[in-house]
C-alpha cells in the first residue's frame, strides 16, 4: 500500500481543504498501514508532506517504533533558518508524531511579529502545550493570544479533539484558560478569566457556579476583590443583566461565609429598581419584610417612587455602587 493510498482527511485539518459536493461519500481510512516500502520511501527520501503522512499513519496503527524514526527525522529534516510556512508544517507534523514538546522546540526557531502570523504561530504553541499537558505553557499561549483582552477569548472556538469521520470538537479559548489557570493551582486567575465572560444564558451560569466553587477556597477578602473588579468591569460597560447576576453571587457567597448580605442585596435591590427587573424585586421582597414594606408604599420614605422613573444608567452614576 503506498503512501497516496492514506486519505488526508486523517491530516486533521492541517491545511484548509475545498468543500466536496454532498453526494460523494466520505473517503474511506485505511485498513492497514501503510507496506514497510512506501514508509521507507517516506523516511529517507520525502519532505515534510509526506513525513506528515507517514505520522498520522504510524499514530493510527500504534507503530512506536516507526514513530521514533519518524520524530528524529523530522528535527533534522529541515533546520534552521526557515521560513515560517516551513516551521509551522514542521511543528505540526511533530505533533501528529505525538511529539508535542519537539514541536515546540521546531516552534522556537521563528519569532513571529504582530499579526495573523503570531496569531498562528500562538494557536499552535497551545496546541502543542495542551498535547503536552503543559498547562502553564498552554495558558501563556492564550493570555498572549488575548493581548490583555481576555473577553475576546469567549468568541474564541478552539479544536480540541477531532472525531474520526466526525465534526471537529470545539471549546471557549476563555473556558481552557480558566482550567489550565485552575490546574495550576491559580484559582484567583481562573475565576478573573471567567468572569471576564460576556456569554449570557446556561454559559453563564455554569461559569458564575464554576467561580463560586473557586472563590470559596480563596477566602471572603480575595473573593470580594475578585467580584468588585468584575462590576466594575460591567458597570464601565452598562452590562447590567450581567451586574445583577455578580451580586446575586456575591450575595450568596456573603451569606454561605456567614455573613447577612446585606450589602450585596441593598446593591441588587437599587440596581433591579433602576433597570425595572420586577422578577429580581420579587425574588427579594421573599426574604426582606423590609423591602416588601417599601414596595408596597412606593410614596412613603424611601419607598421606591422615591428613586424616580427608570432611565439610562451612566457608569458615573452605577446604581451597583455604596
Amino acid at each position: 500500500m503506498g503512501i497516496s493510498s492514506l486519505p488526508l482527511t486523517l491530516l486533521l485539518a492541517a491545511a484548509p481543504l475545498p468543500v466536496q459536493p454532498a453526494v460523494k461519500p466520505a473517503p474511506q481510512p485505511p485498513a492497514e498501514p501503510m507496506s514497510e516500502l512506501a514508509y521507507q520511501r517516506a523516511l529517507l527520501q520525502g519532505g515534510l508532506p509526506e513525513l506528515t503522512i507517514a505520522c498520522v499513519d504510524a499514530a493510527r496503527f500504534g507503530l512506536d517504533g516507526r514513530l521514533q524514526q519518524l520524530r528524529d527525522r523530522l528535527m533534522l529534516v529541515r533546520p534552521a533558518p526557515q521560513p515560517f510556512p516551513v516551521v509551522m508544517a514542521n511543528a505540526q507534523a511533530l505533533i501528529f508524531c505525538k511529539a508535542p514538546d519537539s514541536a515546540q522546540t521546531v516552534l522556537n526557531r521563528f519569532g513571529p511579529g504582530p499579526g495573523q502570523q503570531r496569531r498562528e504561530w500562538l494557536l499552535l504553541s497551545w496546541r502543542a502545550a495542551s498535547a503536552a499537558l503543559d498547562h502553564e505553557r498552554a495558558a501563556l499561549a492564550l493570555r498572549r493570544l488575548a493581548a490583555g483582552n481576555l473577553a475576546a477569548l469567549d468568541a474564541e472556538q478552539l479544536v480540541v479533539a477531532q472525531p474520526e469521520g466526525g465534526e471537529p470538537l470545539t471549546r471557549s479559548a476563555l473556558d481552557l484558560l480558566a482550567e489550565y489557570e485552575a490546574s495550576t493551582g491559580h484559582l484567583d486567575r481562573a475565576a478573573e478569566v471567567l468572569l471576564a465572560g460576556r456569554t449570557p444564558g446556561v454559559v453563564a451560569a455554569q461559569r458564575y457556579g464554576q467561580v463560586a466553587v473557586w472563590v470559596q477556597r480563596l477566602g471572603q477578602e480575595r473573593t470580594d476583590s475578585l467580584l468588585e473588579a468584575a462590576l466594575d468591569q460591567a458597570a464601565a460597560e452598562q452590562a447590567w443583566s450581567l451586574a445583577e447576576d455578580l451580586l446575586r453571587l456575591q450575595l450568596r457567597l456573603n451569606l454561605e461565609a456567614g455573613g447577612d448580605g446585606q450589602r450585596a442585596r441593598q446593591r441588587l435591590e437599587r440596581l433591579a429598581t433602576r433597570v425595572d427587573d420586577r422578577f429580581t424585586l420579587w425574588e427579594l421582597l421573599q426574604d426582606d419584610p423590609d423591602l416588601a414594606r417599601q414596595l408596597r408604599s412606593p410614596r412613603a420614605p424611601g419607598g421606591h417612587a422615591a428613586l424616580g422613573e427608570s432611565g439610562p444608567v451612566s457608569p458615573s452614576a452605577s446604581p451597583i455602587r455604596p
